[in-house]
């Protein structure tokens, strides 16, 4: 063993008096693991309630995938977890940011506005979640009070509900566990860049654990005239009611303000000398703006009754006020620079979207036997409402009184004043929806070698939409059923072949829900179709490898009615087929890994011809080969450094593939050095070798182009 690799392993664990004496156990075994080559302390080991213990890059369980509490190599289904350490490692605060180094996962530009992801070829906005309940909003989630990120993917309906299709993205909070915690985190870098976060908890008695997280940062960024200015407050407690009773209580208060920056142009069939314009803002920062204030409050009841059943009962209040304005490179006809390079037309308007969520979730778990099988059952059931606006206003340009205003290109910003109309073909609407789930789910050993998993979910979906001009409402009532089938085969303890098929849809309303037409009132839900196989591999407790193989189908999706204007065919179809290796964990004492290798081959298979988007077309932002992997190794006992690589073959802007958007490979370094005990330093240097590059996109006409060479200094200190 490498002699400064050993740290110690911390008895405090024994403190968390409502942490099951399994889980106290396992933890303990992965720490003495004589396999492991690692000892470990409760930096490098974190236990939450949700997620179970992690060792450094390395989770080993999960309850968000089966909603019960199970070892990832016995879950039938894709799963990566980036843990705490490694998102401290890497340096990055949003969620998306954190994505990077997930296989299979591409970013979204988001509009400019909010989290957005590409999951093995499927784009969403709304698929992100808080402990298993759904955070659907639109607006970009700071990682200061998170414990882990879990990626769950193909489609996961069973679990979460309508949406999913490709994969969700799950958070997970830290809670009140009754260890003492004090800890402050200062960043500052290029861009005037700064940031304080803090993390502090104990115990008020034997039975109430405290806990507060805070954060608040002022940062520019590479991009000219953009900023942000964001901060959140997160108290928690955990109260034991009893030996078998706890509840958990969380208040979060978040505000983000940032300038909206929709990118640049492009020409010819490229981004628009984008080498050139790493910097360069198109519109008018000055009437730019993504800001959102977010009040979200939680309760979490666990109880065990004497008869062995396991509930949790969760509620969620949630109220998000949104609002987004941007004056950007058009994506109507004539956004793109003309062949001369001589103009580029802007274009502006805003998004009012202000959401109020209430969900309450009632998960019921009974471990028993019958004969030689053993089973986990689990039952419950969901309950939800959303309400919220949609309210669009389009811009009109005082120098030409029109929607569009030309610019040249080599000086693309715009002090022009602009006026905002809601127009009568802009939304004006108000909506609410009511949900109701009820789900069962069997989880069964076969012997030592053969598990099954089947579940059923049926949900009922009751949306409408008011026009407020008009006052007329269209309403849709749609019941779905949600299957999953999944079975595991362990030939040993520490190697598992799966396979899985599942089912998800998305309703009419679509990933947002915010309107309703008379054409999308008669459509019926897209069709998520999932076909899985893969490996998992736990070399050591410390280490896992993984593997799949998928065909996902997307079916239903809506094309205009050439005859019909304002509705639609249903005969879009989509397919993403892909290949996926991970690893994750210690692969010596030494040397930590996260990352690995996707393919995937997300292409339209049938529809869209009116647009230009036909069969054979790529799906946009989707490359066919992406590889990302992060090391961390030890040098000394104080010191260690990170290398990261991000390598991803060219992609297309959109699924028209008109515009191409070329590959690159980036390198990514930290490097770490324990001060003294309790004071760690550390430095992250994005794009070290300053390549120039593309990063995402939003369509055609609004690309974003990668940081340049960006350093990042950060001092976690502990007390």
């Amino acid at each position: 063993m490498h002699p400064f690799a050993r740290i110690r392993l911390i008895t405090v664990l024994s403190a968390v008096p409502f942490l099951s004496d399994m889980r106290v156990a396992e933890a303990q075994a992965v720490a003495a693991d004589p396999g492991n080559h690692t000892e470990v302390t409760l930096d490098q080991l974190s236990v939450d309630g949700v997620g179970g213990p992690t060792v450094g890059y390395r989770a080993n369980r999960s309850r968000s995938a089966t909603k019960t509490d199970t070892q990832l190599i016995d879950t039938p289904q894709a799963v990566t977890v980036v843990t705490r350490e490694q998102v401290q490692d890497q340096g990055f605060q949003g969620v998306t940011e954190a994505l990077r180094y997930v296989p299979g996962v591409f970013l979204h530009q988001g509009a400019a506005n909010r989290d957005e992801v590409v999951i093995r070829g499927q784009q969403s906005s709304a698929d992100f979640y808080v402990n298993g309940m759904r955070d659907d909003a639109m607006y970009y989630r700071d990682l200061y009070n998170v414990e882990r990120i879990e990626v769950l993917k193909g489609p996961n309906a069973m679990i979460f509900g309508r949406g999913g299709g490709g994969g969700v993205v799950n958070r997970v909070l830290k809670d009140a566990t009754g260890t003492p915690v004090r800890e402050v985190i200062l960043q500052g870098g290029q861009y005037f860049n700064k940031r304080v976060a803090v993390d502090v908890g104990d115990r008020v008695s034997d039975s109430v654990f405290f806990r507060l997280n805070g954060m608040f940062e002022d940062s520019g960024t590479y991009r000219d005239y953009v900023d942000l200015r964001r901060w959140g407050i997160n108290p928690t407690a955990t109260i034991l009611l009893g030996p078998e009773t706890t509840l958990k209580l969380s208040y979060e208060y978040f505000h983000d303000d940032r300038t909206a920056d929709r990118g640049i142009p492009s020409q010819l069939g490229r981004p628009y000398r984008y080498r050139d314009n790493i910097r360069t803002f198109f519109g008018n920062p000055d009437l730019s703006y993504s800001r959102v204030d977010a009040h979200i409050a939680t309760a979490v009841l666990d109880h065990r009754f004497a008869s062995g059943v396991e509930m949790r009962s969760q509620f969620r209040y949630a109220d998000y006020a949104k609002a987004y304005q941007v004056v950007y490179p058009s994506i109507r006809s004539g956004g793109a620079v003309n062949a001369a390079g001589t103009a580029v037309d802007l274009s502006a308007f805003n998004n009012d979207t202000p959401r109020t969520n209430f969900f309450n979730q009632n998960d019921f778990t009974y471990k028993f036997a019958t004969g030689p099988l053993a089973h986990t059952l689990l039952a419950g059931f969901e309950l939800g409402k959303q309400d919220g606006i949609t309210y669009r206003e389009d811009g009109f340009f005082a120098t030409t009184g029109t929607q569009t205003l030309t610019v040249n290109p080599l000086s693309p910003v715009s002090r022009v004043p602009v006026t905002f109309r809601n127009l009568a073909s802009a939304s004006n609407s108000r909506y609410d929806l009511g949900l109701a789930a009820v789900y069962v789910q069997d989880q069964v050993e076969i012997g030592p070698h053969v598990q099954v998993i089947g579940g059923l979910r049926y949900d009922h979906f009751d949306f409408s939409s008011t026009d407020r001009r008009t006052n007329v409402t269209n309403s849709r009532i749609d019941d779905l059923l949600s299957p999953r089938v999944g079975l595991v085969f362990k030939p040993v303890d520490t190697l598992a072949f799966y396979g899985n098929y599942s089912v998800s849809y998305l309703p009419s309303a679509g990933d947002q829900f915010t309107a309703l037409s008379e054409g999308l009132a008669i459509a019926e839900p897209e069709r998520f179709e999932n076909r899985e196989v893969g490996v998992k591999w736990d070399v050591s407790s410390t280490l896992q490898l993984t593997g799949a193989l998928y065909d996902l189908d997307r079916f239903n999706q809506r094309l205009a009615d050439p005859n019909r204007p304002g509705f639609f065919l249903l005969s879009g179809q989509t397919n993403a087929k892909g290949v996926e290796i991970g690893a994750n964990g210690y692969v010596t004492d030494w040397w930590q890994v996260a990352g690995g290798y996707a393919f995937t081959d997300a292409r339209i298979v049938s529809g869209f011809s009116s647009a230009a988007i036909v069969p054979g077309n790529h799906v946009g932002l989707v490359p066919f080969n992406a590889v990302t992997v992060w090391n961390k190794f030890a040098v000394t006992p104080s010191f260690s450094f990170g290398v990261g690589a991000i390598h991803q073959t060219h992609t297309f802007a959109a699924a028209d593939n008109t515009v191409r958007l070329p590959g690159y490979t980036r390198f990514d370094l930290g490097l770490f050095y324990q001060v003294t005990d309790l004071v760690r330093a550390q430095i992250n240097i994005e794009n070290v070798f300053d390549r120039g590059y593309i990063a995402t996109a939003d369509g055609n006409n609004n690309i974003s182009p990668g940081a340049p060479r960006i350093v990042r200094a950060q001092v976690i200190a502990k007390f």
